[in-house]
């Protein structure tokens, strides 16, 4: 009998040892759960995509076990401002994974995909490695109903943009974004943008705004994303806030100010940010919006007058707005016609040329490039403490708002590799900004809550197990200006629903990245 009770305990632990309680085990790490709260030492169970648990979890079993001593265990770090559109090429996503990044929103700045939901069909059969969902874009739809056309839609036509954006939303949209200062959007009035957006709000869904300036008229702008809040009833995010140009340097005071004074009346007015004193966009943002309309720029340039009045307007920009008042703050980042002059300044193109560098030459070069097909360019035109002062505010998201790249590729704002861990090493531990939970909060919780995913952006039993595991000593971007295709240091483990994508700071090719729509959480 005694032998029998043996082989029966012994047959009941050897099938524990082989039916492990996790399909992976998270020991010894410094829990940092993602709502700003102080952090917990402590284990995490994962089975399938979800945590079963948390605490001291030692003497359990798992088939995958990763020694967390000496690193902070975060939630997953939520992009909220993602340039997407490279993702069937770059599925793994490895600029943005890299970086701690498991879940990523696409479609920003007005850009968003059309047809919406066969792009959502198609891109869920990719092997995703992170999470992605998109916004509708305004961009997209006014140019879809009215081309490049400098005018206001009829009654027909506006119901056919509204119900554009009423379809995305069903199709998973988790809200509209805004382009103002590109085109087409810069030729909406308020009217349309509000009405459009209502239809976004109906369903639950959010705006975010690159506002109609972000320099000279960027009080101004500021005011019209609240009216737009107010107006249409939807959360709004300042997307990428920045104040631009040397002579609103400072500015991030008042645009503050704003944010806080539309908050207490009630409105939800939140920012995402990237923690980069250059922005980046096309070349053609130096251009006035009129000399594009139609897409006839080039027959514009050929006409003496207007050719004037649009080399002065340029002239007007490169002073007074992204030039920075200086062509060497103009850097290329990818010129498809001239590769050797990827990284380079607009100073160095004119010096190239036989040009001075004078404000008026590196006009007449804008415009030839314009005529070659445009460049992406980096502007070194913000000032570092409206960078910080951004940064701090209670209600400031990060977003990378970088293109997903991978090394040899152009010449990128190195944002596209570097962001969160520069966030974390820093802001946070160098600079001592805040301190480290609440950088997290700002990339995990934060974000979570603003986008409404009730079952990420936080560390609790039966959320989904998207994690980030990172040296807070080590932790940092690597990624500059000269040279941007260096992935960071310190990210030492990512895991996406519940599988490694990265392992010992290294891609592990496992993909388990799904399409989340907005409609399958709301």
């Amino acid at each position: 009998m005694k032998n029998r009770l043996a082989l029966i305990l012994f047959l009941f632990i050897f099938s524990c040892s082989q039916n492990p309680e996790f399909d992976l085990l998270i020991l010894n790490g410094t829990i940092y759960d993602g709502t700003g709260s102080d952090p917990i030492k402590g284990d995490i169970g994962i089975k399938g995509d979800r945590i079963i648990e948390i605490g001291n979890l030692k003497s359990k079993k798992a088939a995958t076990t990763i020694d967390a001593i000496g690193l902070a265990v975060s939630p997953g770090f939520i992009d909220m401002h993602t340039h997407l559109e490279p993702l069937m090429q770059l599925p793994q996503a490895e600029s943005l994974v890299r970086q701690g990044v498991t879940f990523a929103l696409g479609g920003p700045d007005g850009g968003g995909p059309w047809p919406f939901g066969p792009y959502l069909d198609s891109l869920a059969q990719f092997p995703l490695g992170l999470n992605v969902g998109y916004l509708v874009g305004h961009n997209t739809i006014r140019e879809e109903v009215l081309g490049m056309e400098d005018r206001k839609p009829s009654q027909e036509e506006l119901s056919r943009m509204e119900s554009m954006v009423e379809i995305a939303m069903g199709e998973g949209a988790f809200g509209i974004s805004t382009g103002l200062k590109y085109l087409p959007g810069t030729f909406s009035e308020v009217d349309e943008v509000i009405a459009l957006s209502k239809k976004a709000s109906e369903q639950g869904g959010i705006y975010t705004s690159h506002l109609r300036e972000e320099g000279l008229g960027l009080l101004e702008a500021v005011r019209e994303a609240i009216f737009i809040s107010r107006e249409a009833n939807i959360p709004v995010i300042l997307t990428h806030h920045k104040a631009i140009g040397v002579k609103m340097w400072g500015a991030s005071e008042k645009t503050l100010a704003l944010v806080d004074s539309a908050r207490n009346i009630g409105l939800d007015i939140r920012i995402d940010q990237y923690p980069y004193a250059a922005s980046h966009t096309g070349l053609s943002v130096l251009i006035p919006s009129w000399a594009l309309e139609g897409n006839q720029f080039k027959e514009r340039t050929e006409d003496p007058e207007l050719r004037k009045k649009l080399k002065e307007g340029i002239e007007y920009n490169i002073l007074n707005d992204r030039g920075g008042s200086d062509l060497r703050r103009i850097q290329f980042s990818r010129v498809s016609w001239k590769k050797d002059l990827e990284g380079k300044t607009l100073h160095d193109w004119a010096v190239e040329s036989g040009l001075e560098p004078t404000v008026s030459n590196g006009a007449e070069l804008v415009i030839e490039a314009q005529l070659r097909g445009g460049t992406g360019t980096i502007y070194h035109a913000m000032d570092e403490q409206d960078v910080e002062n951004i940064m701090k505010h209670p209600m400031t998201m990060i977003g990378s708002d970088g293109r997903l790249s991978q090394p040899g590729e152009g010449h990128p704002h190195p944002r596209a590799y570097g962001t969160f861990p520069r966030v974390l090493g820093l802001y946070s531990r160098e600079k001592s900004l805040f301190p480290l939970q609440t950088a997290i909060y700002k990339m995990t919780g934060l974000s979570a809550e603003s986008l409404g995913l009730k079952d990420r952006g936080i560390l609790e039993k039966g959320k989904v197990a998207d994690i980030t595991i990172f040296n807070p000593e080590t932790v940092i971007d690597q990624s500059t200006y000269i040279d941007p295709h260096q992935y960071p240091k310190g990210i030492e483990y990512v895991i996406v629903n519940g599988i490694p994508a990265v392992e010992n700071a290294a891609m592990t090719g496992k993909t388990r990245g799904r399409v989340i729509r907005k409609t399958e959480i709301y």
